[in-house]
């Protein structure tokens, strides 16, 4: 045996007993006639004492060659520990060492192994073994484990069974580009790696396995935006027989029931917002509502004045910042830099505050008067003490804008508490979305989202307007989860295909696979598929999902670690008769 105990496992109650340890040197304090060492590994640190009245002295003498991060096995008795340690679970004790064995030396490791490293973001990763020692990515990746058999726990119990689908699949235009991998015994041809398993999970429907989850990876080749991944986890589920409010209910539950088990919160109903009144309200369809600070349009009581920046404008649209009417000039020109920031690309800003004694001061005082200024605190929600920022443009680039703004403030005042959980559904999406570059629409989800029953009609006539069977699952700002009913009769996927663009030829040959299997007694069905690693920093406390990955890559999608993606020999490119042309 390696060891009888593990490191976080032995209390006063142990005093006496023979144990053997073995783990990773934390650290060393050597005072010449005795040596402390603090022993490491994943569950916890032992501190061990070599003592030369009571220690062998060529133990005494090997322990003295320690180094941190040196494996070792111990053998000693627990005894009473003279200066207790109550921060640690192990502090009344620590171990008599008689036996010391070095399993393995350890060079001086690039960054500290403490929960506040000395390490970069940078080196962290490329020693990615070596950060996954510290307590702070141990306990998360030991917290998505437990996230992940509550998933597996609340499904199963629901009757929902558990199948694996391919990683090597079709090439099929989902929005994203593929990962595609080369097939050797089929030259010249393709293999893609999934964005989602979709297709696969429908399939599953029509073969009657009526409720369908998994734990699966994705994969997308697309530039990466601040914490993405090219290779994430789904939490991905179909379920047969079903509406939109059957999928609302079981996976609402499912939140539910993570948020109670794991965080020990108890929230009642979630609320429905329409993807129109989210847009409208707060500017984007993921709204945070842990705090207010909802959008206030002031198109009829703010232009037809003389300030020609309103009049022009497609929308002018305000926020009430809670306090803000204490900002100093130079505060708010800060504020009015940082939506000029190409990140935001807002032209300026408008401000107005509401004054304690009920009169406002604003920076277009020139054309607006008191009773002016009265209607856009009303507008707003606008108390006394607080301060109103105000945008004007086109329509969603400005709401996009000031989203960004209410954001930033909320971050500044402290509005986005990480242990307050305030879940939301988004529905009634558009089918449709237009593209400016292709000059045609795209679906907003996938091709298989089916459009509302009564929407149908105008297909033809104001696509833009059909509204999807869809919806999204919010939590704290952050899209987690999102899905829809699919179309499961041949007659409406292939009209679905048509107002796409795809020829009947193109759809055959991408998805000729599924209309055939339509033909064979599809049932109604839809899902939702969840964002894994995103589920579980939000419930973590956290927003950035690294941590909660074993082995991440940066923004790049390299991972520096391994060195990866890197080239291949010219070998192994004749075989997959690839040639390059860089």
């Amino acid at each position: 045996m390696y060891r009888s105990h593990s490191c976080g496992e032995l209390r006063a109650s142990d005093i006496k007993k023979e144990v053997t340890l073995s783990g990773w040197v934390q650290k060393t304090r050597d005072k010449g006639f005795m040596i402390w060492v603090d022993l490491r590994d994943r569950y916890g640190i032992t501190q061990l004492i070599f003592d030369e009245e009571r220690t062998p002295a060529p133990v005494v003498k090997k322990a003295k060659t320690l180094g941190r991060e040196f494996v070792i096995q111990v053998k000693g008795t627990v005894i009473e520990r003279e200066s207790k340690n109550q921060k640690i679970p192990t502090g009344e004790i620590e171990i008599l060492v008689n036996e010391l064995t070095i399993l393995n030396e350890s060079i001086v490791p690039p960054f500290t192994i403490e929960d506040q490293t000395d390490g970069g973001e940078d080196i962290r990763m490329k020693y990615r073994y070596l950060d996954i020692r510290r307590n702070p990515v141990k306990n998360s990746l030991m917290f998505r484990h437990q996230v992940g058999m509550q998933v597996r726990n609340y499904l199963s119990n629901e009757g929902f069974i558990e199948v694996e689908t391919p990683y090597l699949i079709k090439s099929t235009p989902e929005g994203a580009r593929d990962f595609v991998v080369p097939s050797r015994m089929n030259e010249g041809q393709f293999y893609a790696l999934p964005q989602s398993p979709q297709t696969f999970k429908q399939l599953l429907m029509v073969g009657g396995m009526d409720k369908y989850f998994q734990i699966v990876k994705c994969f997308r080749d697309e530039d990466l935006r601040a914490d993405r991944q090219p290779e994430f986890t789904q939490i991905d589920c179909e379920m047969a027989f079903v509406e939109q409010e059957d999928i609302l209910n079981i996976f609402e539950g499912l939140t539910r029931y993570l948020l109670l088990e794991i965080k020990g919160v108890n929230i009642g109903d979630f609320p429905r917002m329409t993807y129109d009144e989210a847009m409208r309200t707060y500017g984007n369809d993921k709204p945070d509502i842990r705090f207010e600070m909802k959008f206030g349009e002031l198109n009829d009581i703010a232009q037809h004045k003389e300030f020609n920046v309103f009049n022009t404008a497609e929308l002018v649209v305000g926020i009430a910042v809670p306090g803000g009417a204490s900002y100093t000039r130079k505060e708010i020109d800060k504020l009015i830099d940082w939506v000029k920031r190409p990140q935001v690309g807002a032209l300026g800003m408008v401000y107005v505050k509401c004054n304690e004694d009920g009169t406002y001061k604003s920076s277009v005082d020139k054309f607006y008067d008191q009773d002016d200024l009265a209607k856009w605190a009303e507008a707003t929600g606008a108390k006394a003490g607080d301060l109103i920022c105000v945008l004007s443009g086109p329509t969603n680039k400005v709401r996009a804008q000031l989203s960004a703004l209410r954001m930033e403030l909320a971050e500044r005042l402290g509005l986005r508490n990480p242990e307050e959980f305030a879940p939301l559904w988004v529905v009634d999406f558009p089918l449709l979305e237009w593209d400016e570059e292709t000059e045609r629409y795209h679906a907003m989800h996938h091709p298989f989202t089916s459009p509302k029953p009564e929407d149908i009609a105008l297909l033809d006539t104001r696509p833009g307007d059909v509204r999807a069977n869809a919806y999204d699952l919010v939590l704290n700002g952050n899209e987690i989860g999102g899905g829809s009913i699919r179309i499961h009769d041949a007659a409406t996927q292939a009209l679905m295909f048509d107002h796409l663009g795809f020829t009947p030829e193109e759809a055959k040959a991408q998805f000729g696979f599924l209309m055939d299997a339509f033909q064979y007694g599809a049932p109604p069905h839809g899902g939702i598929a969840f964002g894994f690693d995103r589920l579980v920093a939000i419930l973590g406390g956290q927003e950035t999902i690294r941590d909660f990955i074993a082995f991440p890559k940066n923004n790049s999608g390299r991972d520096i670690m391994i060195d990866a993606p890197s080239n291949i020999d010219s070998e192994q490119l004749k075989e997959l008769n690839i040639k390059l042309d860089l």
